[in-house]
């Protein structure tokens, strides 16, 4: 049986030179499997879109209902956090959905889950809290240390409760990174590690005898390998959804700074 890891390594897919940024230094171009199912998913997302808004029509068909209500569902969740403001934040919210929900299910579908990569879903935390922080001090400039000084808080507090605001403040992007990749790895690795005993199982049931009871055990592996195929799914949209929904959250704290200090 083939380890459950072995689905994880990077392996590649398309190599190219090697290029020479000054003060970067080598950049190896290569294509691997993360890097092209990252590249599938946008292509997707982008195809999707250009199809389903062709032709748009008083009476949408199919795929503008479906269009149309990813776009409105995605706005609501950031009007209903942030406020109005939110809208100006709605592309790149939108965006991150949108990406990690593709890359999620296609990693159901027999192609690499770039999201059980680290690297990846810390650059997607990374960029997320970087955002945050242009903003809040664009908008707040020296006033963002009220982020970290609660109001109504004893001053005496203050010497406990802001170290720790600040500490979480700066774990935020620890935590957007580790929950998605934790969830999408685990889930695959149980995936994999049932469907295992399947086959491993099936084998010994057909020697005979009495392994022959191992067909049972197979057919309860594969009961719950069609059940946690299940559960992937729906892991996959809701780890998309908790990446926006905190987003917002975060985009929230700094944009309506006054409003909750």
């Amino acid at each position: 049986m083939a380890s459950p890891m072995h689905q994880f390594e990077i392996q590649p897919v398309l190599t190219l030179p090697t290029v020479n940024v000054p003060g970067i230094g080598a950049i190896d171009l290569s294509i691997n499997n993360s890097i092209m199912s990252m590249l599938i998913a946008a292509a997707l997302i982008v195809a999707f879109f250009t199809i389903a808004t062709a032709k748009s029509a008083v009476v949408p068909g199919r795929l503008q209902v479906m269009a149309e209500g990813i776009f409105s569902y995605i706005d609501d969740l950031v009007t209903g956090i942030i406020g109005h403001e939110g809208r100006a934040f709605f592309p790149y919210v939108f965006t991150v959905f949108l990406f990690v929900l593709a890359m999620n299910f296609l990693g159901l579908f027999l192609m690499f889950t770039s999201t059980s990569q680290l690297a990846v879903t810390a650059t997607l935390g990374g960029m997320t809290i970087l955002l945050v922080l242009l903003i809040g001090f664009i908008r707040n400039g020296a006033n963002m240390y009220k982020l970290f000084v609660p109001a109504g808080v004893p001053w005496y507090m203050l010497i406990l409760v802001t170290p720790i605001e600040f500490i979480s403040f700066l774990l935020r992007p620890v935590t957007l990174a580790l929950r998605l990749f934790g969830n999408m790895l685990g889930g695959h690795v149980a995936l994999k590690v049932f469907a295992g005993f399947v086959v491993s199982l099936s084998a010994l049931a057909a020697t005979g005898g009495i392994a022959t009871l191992g067909y049972a055990g197979a057919a309860l592996s594969l009961g719950g390998v069609v059940a946690l195929t299940a559960l992937e799914f729906l892991v996959a949209f809701l780890q998309a959804f908790v990446f926006a929904v905190l987003t917002c959250v975060y985009l929230n704290d700094v944009v309506n700074l006054g409003h909750h200090h």
